[in-house]
């Protein structure tokens, strides 16, 4: 259960981090601080040294911890930023693929 506690806060400081309105102002034009998997690395690692003042999970305040803990927060980030967006569920079709099924029939 605390995996998935720190999958969800990692993603959901990330998403308002690279998109929240609340921040536009004052966030930087640069890639990095538009790009899920960046910025969710950086959370995860910042989430993960909060881990001791918080009881919603709980982790060993080892260094190789935090870093493989990073790793899974900006990899879920990513993943679930491509999967959901504001208008719900990302379920794409790539036109070239759709060519290629019509053609062979």
């Amino acid at each position: 259960m605390d995996l998935i506690y720190f999958v969800l806060v990692g993603f959901s400081i990330t998403q308002i981090l690279c998109y929240g309105t609340i921040f536009d102002s004052i966030r930087p034009k640069y890639h990095f601080f538009h790009c899920p998997m960046c910025v969710g690395f950086w959370v995860g690692g910042f989430v993960w040294a909060l881990s001791p003042y918080t009881k919603l999970f709980t982790f060993d305040y080892d260094f190789i911890t935090g870093f493989f803990l990073a790793c899974l927060s900006s990899g879920t980030s990513y993943t679930l930023n491509m999967l959901i967006s504001d208008t719900g569920m990302q379920v794409g079709i790539n036109k070239a693929e759709v060519k290629d099924v019509t053609s062979n029939n």
